[in-house]
């Protein structure tokens, strides 16, 4: 099942639907935290404009967690996972303009897959997690590369508004073991690479993160990068590619 939230047509009002084919089934509740009951209306996909699919409380995302990023960047393999966060300030949704901050003269794009909480997760384990996950949907990391080396640490880097885009769907039946994830700058593949390469895979960090802070409906962790991560520039699209998910679109703008 495929759900979204999205802006209805002459609308400032946000609703939330199932994807079925070219259409949205409107749901009644605004949550997708609840039971799902239709509301027996229709939206035509071409007729919405299609938001985040969810507002988190939260970003946590992990670094350092393909093999092959971790060369590229001649890191040490980490021992557990290493965390970070963003902002929900930093969420946007497909088709919305990735804004490149004037302070920084290198902006890095990274695909990511991203798990979506369903209940609310504290000190979980490995076989309770699958009860926790709403879902899956595609995650663009963006990051200010210049000033995260600048500063030694990364809150900075990952933090600026629009640094997280985030949709077009949180998929609910997909297994997330072996996934294809990649990335196309201006049609051009960059990152291609499969979540079986996780070195913390997605039942792992729940638990490790969940040891640590209460998960919310609708925070999402972003579970790593794969290689292949590179600039981004003023005029760029760029799109998120996962198996199942679709495709998670963005264009690129100057401050």
């Amino acid at each position: 099942m495929k759900l979204v939230r999205f802006l209805k047509k002459n609308s400032n009002t946000a609703g939330f639907g199932i994807v079925r084919g070219e259409t949205i089934a409107e749901i009644k509740e605004c949550s997708f935290y609840t039971s799902f009951t239709p509301s027996g209306a229709i939206y035509a996909l071409n007729e919405v404009k299609l938001l985040p699919p969810v507002v988190p409380s939260k970003v946590v995302a992990v670094g350092l967690n393909y093999k092959d990023h971790i060369e590229e960047f001649g890191h040490q393999m980490p021992e557990y996972p290493v965390l970070f966060m963003k902002p929900s300030t930093a969420v946007i949704g497909p088709e919305e303009a990735i804004i490149l901050p004037s302070i920084s003269h290198h902006v890095d794009y990274e695909a990511e897959l991203a798990v979506v909480i369903g209940k609310t997760t504290r000190h979980i384990t490995t076989d309770r997690v699958g009860d926790h996950i709403l879902g899956y949907t595609c995650f663009n990391d963006v990051t200010a590369r210049d000033l995260q080396r600048l500063d030694g640490q990364w809150t900075r880097g990952k933090s600026f508004d629009t640094f997280a885009p985030l949709g077009p769907v949180i998929e609910t039946d997909i297994e997330p073991g072996n996934l294809t994830v990649s990335l196309r700058l201006n049609g051009e593949i960059k990152q291609s690479s499969s979540t079986s390469l996780l070195l913390f895979p997605v039942e792992e960090l729940i638990v490790f993160i969940s040891s640590i802070m209460t998960l919310l409906p609708g925070d999402v962790i972003a579970t790593g990068t794969p290689s292949g991560v590179g600039p981004l520039h003023a005029g760029d699209n760029v799109e998120v590619v996962i198996e199942g998910l679709g495709n998670l679109v963005n264009s690129v703008r100057e401050e």
